[in-house]
């Protein structure tokens, strides 16, 4: 647990008393702190907003306003909607191979020029290419794509090597890289603007625990062997290409060491704007939880236990960690459980996804990033005691982007 502080009743507790539950907060004081920190924590460089970690439309203009540059949206889909809504900046973070958005972006020469697909394989070259052909082969500017890097950790030679990271792109090396892009180029209709390398390893992984040593090492051997391997992607690209590029890196997790390598042009952030339990134990910043979720406590079958309706939200992550363990503003940023499906104050329940479910009187930050925006029409943003707006997220919107 954190320190007594979070027993606190929230602010807000009040005024959202007599609204219908579950429901949603976004703290406006802690939201636009964690946005100032993380610019500060830039250095300079271009921020980008990862859409999927906020999930509401009218948050997301408001990252942009507080100093964001881009979007990195995680659908084509979704990226074709910003880009109608005004958004003029916005990158792709996985490809794509939805059929009937690739040919709407390429039967749309504006949206061609605000999005930047992500590929990683000529696979995708050829969707893209297939995609002109299905829309008619209109005029207008190219398809601008980043290439995906690899940016995991491999210690040991050839086969006989460790894998540490998550499995994302198949290209690694300056060889591999400028072979896709000849790729890219022999089409015609598309144009390389970039490359992203995105240490899941540094940006994703909390430091607690017994494993803490292990995973501040891993970390630290993360972005040496980048250091290296990261300039020499880039500079056989631009000496290939003729011309510099966009070089995407980090995520909240690792916003200042990405930021230290030259190399990069910009960062990419959006998990700490919200700051999920997810970074209760980093050592590069203090997390100020802005995002919450309120439940109807609907009985008390013993001492020191209430049985909440709703909860069990889960998030993208491992497994092992449960759905954090619900109840009514009561201690904002409450940690989530250690065991697989059970609350970590040992109340013998299960924290699965039942309607119901019994738990100690805890508080309720949301489990990881944007996902439990998911099961929210509508978030309700507050500053103080007050709520000064209530807005829709994207399932509000109806806007089901995965």
């Amino acid at each position: 647990m954190r320190p007594a502080q979070s027993w606190r009743p929230a602010p807000w507790r009040e005024a959202t008393r007599t609204f219908s539950a579950p429901l949603a907060v976004v703290d406006l004081d802690r939201f636009d702190a964690n946005a100032a920190d993380l610019l500060a924590r830039a250095g300079g460089l271009p921020l980008r907003l990862a859409s999927k970690s906020v999930r509401v439309r009218h948050l997301t203009h408001r990252a942009l306003e507080l100093g964001f540059t881009g979007v990195m949206a995680y659908s084509l889909a979704e990226a074709l909607w910003l880009a109608e809504d005004g958004i003029d900046d916005v990158l792709l973070a996985y490809p794509s191979v939805d059929t009937a958005a690739l040919v709407r972006l390429a039967s749309t020469p504006a949206a061609r020029d605000k999005i930047t697909v992500m590929i990683d394989d000529v696979s995708q070259v050829a969707l893209v290419e297939r995609a002109f052909i299905r829309a008619g082969s209109p005029e207008g500017p190219p398809v601008n794509v980043c290439l995906d890097i690899d940016a995991s950790l491999r210690l040991g030679v050839g086969a006989a090597h460790v894998h540490l990271g998550v499995r994302r792109s198949p290209v690694r090396t300056p060889e591999e890289a400028v072979a896709l892009a000849r790729s890219v180029q022999r089409t015609g209709r598309m144009r390389v603007r970039g490359v992203m390398f995105y240490e899941a390893q540094v940006a994703g992984m909390p430091e607690t625990g017994v494993k803490a040593p292990a995973i501040r090492l891993i970390k630290g051997l993360t972005m040496l062997e980048l250091a290296g391997r990261r300039p020499a992607v880039v500079t056989a690209l631009e000496e290939h290409l003729g011309r510099p590029m966009l070089v995407n890196g980090g995520g909240t997790g690792s916003v200042q060491q990405t930021g230290t390598d030259p190399t990069i042009t910009e960062i990419t952030a959006g998990s700490g704007l919200y700051c999920p339990t997810l970074f209760d134990s980093y050592d590069a910043f203090t997390p100020r939880p802005a995002a919450f979720f309120g439940l109807d406590v609907v009985r008390r079958p013993a001492r020191g236990i209430v049985t909440a309706f709703g909860g069990g939200y889960v998030a993208s992550g491992p497994r092992p960690i449960a759905p954090v363990c619900p109840a009514r503003w009561t201690a904002p940023g409450w940690s989530p459980p250690k065991a697989p499906g059970r609350c970590r104050h040992r109340c013998g329940t299960r924290a699965g996804g039942t309607v119901a479910r019994s738990v100690p009187g805890s508080g309720c930050g949301t489990p990881k990033r944007g996902e439990a925006m998911e099961r929210f029409d509508a978030v309700h943003l507050v500053r103080g005691t007050r709520v000064l707006q209530t807005v829709p997220t994207y399932r509000g919107e109806g806007r089901n982007f995965g």
